[in-house]
């Protein structure tokens, strides 16, 4: 198959915290598992569900937690700092966290057998897919954040919204050395919608994306062979 340049690396993003809000990176390695320390912590509960947006076999909702965010200081060797809604480091994640969620029965928990991610390890979304949704819904703020992808690509002009489809069942690779398989697009739910930091609520966005897409938005891939992707790196098809 042809190789296919289809767009540079915008944007990369990790979070340390399972449902709150992520660092931006100018680099990032990834290993078999995706980026290195993404997801790798989550708000677990007395029953091993996950804090999230939603509520499933795997995931408790705990309403707030957008509105947090994290970040690896100093590398993943050591837990994660979390930031509070103003953006200050909490002494004690833990006690933070059921006093601001009001709830006892939970701890800041690093993965253990069950993986903190909602389906596969690595989620690209195109700037033309994200343009075509702040059309849809231009009365409200709309950037990557509400879909937590770990790295947006800059695509040409032209390109049509939902591209990322195309790529399912191809190989890409970012940079020198990482290489992914595309296998499928991420179902949404309102997660999507909800408040964070400056972004307002917005049950449109969901919404424009059930018409037009099946609720499908976004391309997971699974890591092939691990390595560095960097700002600026473009995404290679083969």
């Amino acid at each position: 198959m042809v190789a296919d340049d289809v767009g540079v690396t915008e944007r990369l993003w990790r979070y340390p915290v399972k449902s709150t809000g992520g660092e931006r990176l100018r680099s990032a390695e990834v290993d078999l598992r995706g980026l290195v320390g993404d997801r790798l912590y989550a708000v677990r509960d007395a029953d091993g569900r996950f804090g999230s947006g939603k509520n499933t076999r795997r995931f408790r909702r705990m309403a707030g937690l957008l509105h947090l965010s994290s970040r690896f200081p100093g590398g993943t060797a050591e837990p994660p700092e979390l930031l509070d809604t103003d953006g200050h480091v909490v002494d004690d994640p833990t006690a933070f966290l059921r006093a601001y969620l009001g709830r006892d029965a939970i701890e800041l928990a690093r993965e253990g057998k069950v993986s903190h991610f909602d389906q596969l390890p690595i989620s690209v979304l195109t700037t033309a897919t994200l343009d075509w949704i702040r059309r849809e819904v231009p009365d409200v703020p709309v950037d990557e954040r509400r879909f937590r992808p770990n790295l947006l690509v800059r695509t040409p002009p032209g390109t049509p919204p939902f591209v990322e489809d195309e790529w399912i069942g191809r190989k890409g690779s970012f940079g020198d050395t990482l290489c992914v398989e595309f296998q499928r697009s991420s179902e949404r739910c309102v997660m999507t919608n909800q408040a964070q930091h400056d972004l307002p609520h917005a049950p449109g966005v969901l919404k424009a994306i059930a018409a037009a897409h099946d609720n499908q938005l976004d391309v997971l891939a699974t890591v092939l062979t691990p390595g560095t992707v960097r700002v600026g790196d473009p995404l290679v098809l083969c």
